[in-house]
């Protein structure tokens, strides 16, 4: 019984200070690894830009762009079908951001019950009433997402825009009138993170693996795969510029601490979806 007793005032006195380090290295790895993951998709977004140029500009050769860095030369052309060079997929920055953005999160808000999200002024729940909505918001967020993306809106782009932009304020609304102000924001940006490593693992990857599998059968790879996982893709690049601000979001209480904070935070995401648009240009 005094082992017992020991063990649990051992654990009960260190227990915070190895919390707060397991959330230092979560935060460190989650950081790094959005930062990789976000550098790769606006590379790509940028070099499919410039070979659209070139393809634009016409010529007998194919089109290519040549790039200088840390004193090399390189030039990339864009293949409509896989050779049989090994490819270099770029898939666990998005695996990685997700489970340690997760990892996170229950670190710093479903560890303890959950009471650290709650907000009794806002509304007075349990914590693992308030857990249940946090981690649900993630799982309808991206069923939601998934199947307008798939119904027959997802085919208008400016009309997709304007209901998953009406369903986005919905749910900012819902959340801040649930949760903390603070923890609203950061499971928003969970949920856009969310939707952004599924697309990737469950839509882009999958399609691209049909396609490279029907070039080993000899088959004529489906363009439709190809234009849908590309449509998942160009919607990570308008996702993903909100979703850094909602991570660092807790850093900045004029916002989330604001009695407008849904108004705000719809405000951002807004202005988040013009810069993408503005960056996906440049």
């Amino acid at each position: 019984m005094l082992i017992i007793l020991k063990s649990s005032s051992f654990v009960s006195e260190w227990w915070p200070t190895v919390l707060e380090w397991l959330q230092l290295l979560a935060r460190w790895t989650h950081i790094f690894a959005a930062i990789m993951w976000v550098g790769t998709t606006y590379y790509f977004t940028w070099l499919d830009a410039q070979l659209h140029q070139e393809e634009a500009a016409g010529g007998e050769d194919k089109a290519q762009v040549w790039m200088v860095h840390s004193g090399g030369f390189y030039v990339v052309e864009k293949e409509k079908r896989p050779g049989k060079r090994t490819l270099h997929w770029f898939r666990w920055e998005a695996a990685t951001t997700w489970l340690s953005g997760f990892l996170l999160l229950t670190l710093m808000a479903y560890i303890g019950g959950g009471t650290g999200i709650v907000d009794q002024d806002v509304l007075d729940i349990s914590g693992p009433t308030a857990i249940v909505v946090g981690v649900g918001t993630l799982i309808v967020g991206w069923l939601v997402y998934d199947l307008l993306v798939q119904s027959p809106l997802g085919r208008n782009e400016m009309l997709f825009a304007v209901v998953a932009y009406v369903l986005v304020v919905g749910a900012a609304f819902a959340l801040t009138h649930v949760l903390s102000g603070r923890w609203a924001y950061l499971h928003l940006g969970a949920m856009f993170g969310t939707i952004m490593a599924a697309n990737v693992w469950m839509r882009i990857l999958p399609a691209q693996s049909k396609m490279i599998a029907a070039t080993k059968e000899g088959r004529e790879p489906d363009a439709n795969l190809a234009a849908r996982a590309k449509l998942r893709s160009k919607h990570n690049t308008f996702i993903v510029v909100p979703t850094v601000f909602l991570m660092i979001s807790n850093h900045y209480a004029n916002t989330y601490g604001s009695r407008y904070n849904w108004i705000i935070v719809s405000v951002l995401i807004l202005l988040g979806w013009g810069a993408a648009k503005l960056i996906r240009r440049a």
